[in-house]
């Protein structure tokens, strides 16, 4: 598609998984990356349950900020890594270059979201369960 500029967005639960892409990516492309967690608003504005109480400086997410960034810096192509479902549909929406997801968020199955089409046990609960499939 002859792109030389990426994106990298990814979820600061998968940082470690971001850095190895990031190594990757950037031995062939020029790479910009942005934590989730860019620009980000502070939870306590808004009197939010933070997930880490003992820490004051929770922030939010901000995919919005994160597209904005991508598009000030002129990337071609958007990589996903791990965001949010709804957040995923935010910075697909704002970005101007075409956007790509190459890990989808899903801690119960390790982000193989698949896997849950492929272990019979996991696909009969989600269809209702049971023999009589009810």
């Amino acid at each position: 598609m002859g792109f030389l500029k990426l994106g990298l967005v990814f979820c600061i639960g998968l940082v470690e998984e971001a850095r190895i892409i990031g190594e990757i990516l950037s031995r062939h492309f020029d790479l910009c990356s942005v934590c989730c967690k860019v620009s980000g608003i502070p939870k306590s504005d808004f009197e939010l349950e933070r997930i880490r109480p003992e820490r004051e400086d929770e922030v939010m997410c901000n995919p919005a900020g994160a597209a904005h960034l991508f598009n000030e810096a002129g990337t071609e192509f958007n990589i996903i890594c791990g965001l949010c479902v709804g957040h995923d549909a935010v910075f697909t929406m704002i970005s101007q270059a075409p956007v790509t997801t190459l890990i989808a968020k899903d801690r119960v199955l390790a982000h193989n979201p698949a896997g849950a089409i492929y272990c019979r046990y996991i696909r009969e609960n989600l269809q209702g369960g049971g023999e009589d499939g009810a």
